[in-house]
């Protein structure tokens, strides 16, 4: 059994679609990697999945299962008990996700009072077990400390311990190194990673870095203008590209551009609530497109939503 599958999900505001018909799934213990360039909809699925669009945003779908559980018919009380516990979510801003006014460790502690009912000594015991677990130094005193007395990586391995405080089978990580350092980066990639394999838990690694989901992941799902474009193994998909959008992606890389005047670039702009075309959605910057495409939207069929895939299948 999946540990999570998602099943033609939508999420709509108002006429506009910001997750249009996507299904994924991820096993257990399994990392899987979500890429695209921002407006894709990465974010927004995973908020959606955690129960986290307010109104006037409507979420629909076929399935959105956790371990066999269907989410969309929970109460608000037990889909409450999940999140934090069972699912959690680490978000790519750690300083607008803390509150400014109370110490890292109380608000550690407020997970491990609402989900396992841990109070006092037992309470702090553990937060200071999350925070050494983190490679937070000096654990016992940094958890009186607040969030503007940490420095942007510190705060980021507080958010992880909150998000690995109840041991959850899934975490979803949502750009977790956004405005860090490059060598605070790769210590809080080599962290999740770490992490991941030693807790057994399914990740979902949401990020514009391609090296790193080349790196870390076993699967990876391409996402363009709310919808999985491309989805398959790594290195494979890497390696043989289908969809015009992934080899675009891939192109653009800096390593890839060696010698050239300029990096390579997919012209035009990802379609908005009123520019959304009638066919393939990217048949308006695709260099491939074709009539058909113009004219009718492609499924996803072997891993690929298009009509001349690229490469071998």
């Amino acid at each position: 059994m999946s540990l999570l599958k998602i099943k033609n999900l939508r999420v709509q505001f108002g006429r506009f679609p910001a997750v249009d018909g996507v299904d994924l799934h991820v096993e257990p213990g399994e990392l899987l990697g979500i890429v695209g360039e921002s407006g894709s909809g990465k974010s927004v699925t995973m908020m959606a999945l955690m129960g986290l669009i307010d109104a006037p945003g409507k979420v629909t779908a076929d399935a959105l299962e956790f371990q066999g559980q269907d989410l969309l018919k929970l109460s608000p009380k037990q889909r409450r008990t999940l999140i934090g516990r069972d699912m959690a979510m680490v978000f790519q801003d750690a300083l607008t996700s803390l509150n400014p006014s109370y110490t890292v460790g109380y608000q550690i502690a407020e997970v491990l009072k609402a989900h396992l009912g841990l109070k006092g000594a037992a309470a702090e015991k553990r937060v200071v077990e999350l925070l050494e677990l983190v490679e937070i130094p000096d654990a016992k005193n940094r958890l009186h400390a607040y969030p503007h007395q940490l420095s942007g990586g510190m705060n980021q391995r507080v958010m992880i311990a909150m998000g690995i405080a109840c041991n959850p089978k899934l975490l979803i990580a949502d750009e977790p190194t956004t405005a860090l350092d490059v060598t605070i980066q790769a210590q809080i990639m080599d962290l999740l990673l770490r992490l991941q394999r030693e807790q057994g838990m399914g990740l979902v690694m949401i990020t514009h870095d391609l090296a790193v989901v080349a790196e870390m992941a076993q699967r990876v799902a391409v996402m363009y203008a709310g919808q999985v474009v491309e989805i398959g193994s790594v290195p494979g998909l890497f390696e043989n590209p289908r969809h015009p959008y992934t080899e675009a992606l891939l192109a653009a890389i800096p390593e890839h551009n060696k010698g050239a005047a300029r990096l390579s670039a997919l012209p035009g702009i990802v379609p908005g609530a009123h520019d959304r075309p009638s066919g393939c959605l990217l048949s308006p910057r695709c260099p491939y497109v074709q009539p058909v495409c113009r004219d009718k939207r492609p499924a996803l069929e072997q891993g690929v939503r298009c009509y001349f895939p690229r490469g071998e299948a």
